[in-house]
């Protein structure tokens, strides 16, 4: 019993971690104002980074340096989230565009994009078949040296890939920074009254910008963790799955505050994956206990509307734009 108690939660934590990505860089990104619905279509777009760039240092070089196989696909997965995170802020804070539509025109179009080139990269270059990347997918699930001689407390605990501690460490440095650095109190009064916070002398825009593409940066790691660590550096279309919907989910559920998305993320994978541990459910069930996570969120924003108490609030300022010349 106890053997499947850890396995369930092992597997609520791989399952939770993309989402706790994700999670973590939204909540910066709505802390500044911004309601980002591309976060999906972000994580594709950071698995695809990814992919593309382990891809081609694996066919570049004839012996993998084990540094730069890590770091490449990082550094495209992060930097190439941030640029779809700063055209979504050139969008929505210097041309005022929607927030709602360009999220969604950016989960579309980051949605196809990972999907074409995940589909056809290897067909580009002439050899044709699906993309296994499987030099850098095993470097990215190592677990820590001594994980296996500590018995069930290190399956369970220490046996997971770097990007799954690296997820928790940024999320606990993201809680810091909001409540306990001043640039992060001025990035939440930008978000709370952008006006109020321009007349105090904070530059409106340039939190706005850089909590934004920061934040897209942290949630395309998700996509990275997706395909290198889950899938072992095998790209599927539409393996993502739900994921990014889910992530933004997450932020409701943990009140806009990242130490509660990581137990957060951890009951939604849980919640995610628990028809597997229940013997004899039909398909139609199974479709139901997928829509747990959905379930529990809309729960909490039913308590949220009775109690109204404005620390577990949104930001108020959410997905309005700021005109400088109405203040």
């Amino acid at each position: 019993m106890l053997e499947i108690v850890a396995s369930f939660f092992r597997q609520a934590v791989i399952q939770g971690i993309p989402l706790l990505y994700g999670s973590t860089g939204e909540i910066l990104t709505e802390k500044s104002g911004n309601l980002n619905l591309g976060i999906p279509g972000i994580m594709y777009i950071g698995g695809i980074m990814g992919v593309i760039g382990a891809y081609f240092y694996e066919n570049a070089v004839e012996v993998i340096n084990p540094f730069l196989a890590v770091l490449i696909p990082f550094a495209c997965s992060f930097f190439g989230s941030m640029l779809m995170a700063l055209i979504y802020s050139f969008l929505t804070v210097t041309l005022r565009a929607n927030q709602n539509v360009t999220g969604l025109a950016l989960t579309t179009f980051g949605t196809g994009v990972g999907n074409f080139f995940g589909g056809s990269l290897s067909s580009l270059f002439g050899e044709g078949g699906s993309i296994a990347l499987n030099a850098t997918g095993n470097l990215y699930k190592t677990t820590l040296p001594f994980a296996d001689d500590l018995g069930l407390f290190g399956e369970t605990f220490l046996s997971f890939g770097f990007l799954a501690y690296l997820a928790i460490a940024i999320a606990i440095a993201a809680q810091y920074f909001l409540n306990h650095t001043r640039a992060g109190l001025s990035l939440r009064a930008v978000g709370e009254s952008p006006a109020t916070a321009d007349a105090a002398g904070i530059n409106v825009t340039k939190y706005k910008y850089l909590a934004t593409c920061i934040g897209g940066g942290i949630a395309g790691l998700g996509g990275l963790y997706f395909i290198m660590d889950y899938t072992g550096g095998t790209w599927t279309n539409g393996g993502f799955g739900d994921r990014g919907w889910l992530a933004i989910a997450l932020v409701i559920f943990a009140l806009w505050k990242p130490k509660y998305s990581i137990l957060g993320s951890i009951l939604f994978g849980g919640l995610y994956i628990v028809y597997l541990y229940i013997p004899g459910l039909s398909r139609s069930s199974q479709e139901i206990f997928k829509m747990l996570p959905y379930v529990v969120t809309i729960v909490v924003l039913v308590v949220l509307s009775i109690r109204n108490r404005r620390e577990n609030q949104p930001p108020e300022s959410l997905g309005l734009s700021y005109f400088r010349e109405e203040r």
